[in-house]
């Protein structure tokens, strides 16, 4: 009988020690670094092939031999479907490329790719007994995790920075989580969960901290390839703050690659950064293997407002291993590329992915990325869940009554 997941077992990302996986982990015992998931990919070579997974619906559970959860009965899902590739044609004018694509995940349920995470997270942590979690939070993970965790009846804490955007705010209150607001970053939002997990026994889910939230993520890198013909794109550009959207995608498309379903060619990797809050990009450009935390972290892109990412090192050897690079932006182009998309091309993307196309906009200027290369810059999130950023808008003209 063929299992619907080939986990094997956890392994930790710097020293390789292994982890039996069905039993609640944290982090290496050791190394107090990320844990991964590990499949047995020769196993399943020649079990199961691409084409089985193109026959099956359209979302992200598609490719559950190569997620965490063995038994589907636990599953957690709101049938989150493939989020589209949109071309942006006219903004790919105005760049000086001949084509510009951008992977919209504002399409999936809390209207952010942190639904990817927090279905696949949740649903195994509903598998290995979890009954209350905690989550560090700039906005939208703590909204995806709120409501998978009120669809899973599992109880859940959120702390986030007083100044996070409103619209997840009342996701996380009208989802019934327990919403704290701090004064402070995610970086210390995480720091008052590390404590209420010691003490009153929250499972804490903050970025890769646990190792299935990761393999949410990694859906993106399986959707790319399947929706590139089983290849890939010349570039990806992501706009980065914890990253693990970064490493998941990269974990994806090397297990495609182990299994055969992809090529050897990898896309190059581009993560931008906000100048206010650049810690990977700075030490990308000192040489250095992993990042300082960032003092004073401060952007309109509030997902990308992460002063130290915990698998900074993962993120620099991708970029690195991808023959990648790492760029900032100012918070004035991030507002005014978000403008730019939506006025020439309809599509109204969140900060962080206005950050993204920004970061394109300056690697075709310095001819980093050629003019007829494939691009794909990531979307992370749906732009209505930003509108209130959105200033200097017209007062709309009185609409005429009839009678």
């Amino acid at each position: 009988m063929i299992p619907y997941s080939f986990l094997t077992h956890l392994e930790c990302s710097k020293c390789g020690k292994r982890y039996e996986a069905d039993v609640i982990q944290q982090t290496c015992h050791h190394c107090h670094t990320p844990l991964l998931a590990r499949y047995d990919l020769e196993a399943m070579k020649g079990v199961i092939t691409k084409e089985d997974w193109e026959k099956r619906p359209q979302n992200f559970w598609r490719y559950h031999e190569l997620l965490p959860l063995r038994d589907p009965s636990f599953k957690v899902s709101m049938n989150e479907p493939m989020s589209p590739i949109v071309t942006l044609p006219r903004t790919a004018e105005t760049i000086g490329m001949k084509q510009l694509l951008a992977k919209d995940e504002g399409v999936l349920p809390s209207g952010s790719f942190k639904a990817r995470g927090a279905s696949i997270g949740i649903s195994r942590a509903k598998e290995l007994g979890v009954t209350k979690l905690g989550i560090p939070t700039n906005g939208n993970a703590g909204a995806a995790w709120a409501l998978y965790s009120a669809r899973a009846g599992i109880e859940a804490t959120v702390i986030m920075p007083k100044d996070a955007p409103l619209a997840p705010q009342k996701e996380c209150v009208v989802a019934g989580a327990n919403v704290y607001l701090i004064d402070g970053t995610i970086g210390d939002a995480g720091n008052i969960i590390h404590q209420k997990a010691r003490e009153e026994g929250l499972y804490d889910v903050s970025t890769l901290l646990e190792p299935y939230r990761l393999e949410g993520k990694k859906t993106m890198g399986f959707e790319i390839a399947e929706q590139f013909g089983w290849s890939v794109p010349d570039v990806i550009v992501y706009p980065t703050g914890g990253g693990a959207g970064v490493i998941g995608i990269y974990k994806a498309l090397t297990e495609l690659q182990a299994l055969g379903f992809i090529g050897p060619k990898l896309p190059r990797i581009a993560i931008v950064q906000a100048v206010g809050c650049a810690p990977l990009v700075k030490a990308f450009e000192e040489g250095k293997e992993d990042s300082i935390a960032w003092e004073n972290p401060q952007t309109v892109a509030f997902g990308m407002r992460v002063p130290k990412a915990l698998g900074d090192y993962m993120i620099l050897d991708v970029i690195r291993k991808t023959g990648g690079t790492a760029i900032t932006v100012t918070d004035e182009e991030i507002k005014a590329q978000r403008m730019a998309v939506v006025e020439q091309d309809g599509f109204h993307v969140c900060p962080e992915g206005a950050a993204g196309i920004a970061g394109v906009k300056k690697l075709v200027a310095s001819g980093w990325i050629k003019q007829d290369e494939t691009v794909l810059a990531m979307n992370t999130g749906s732009g209505l869940k930003y509108i209130d950023q959105i200033v200097g808008v017209p007062a709309f003209m009185p609409i005429p009554t009839f009678s």
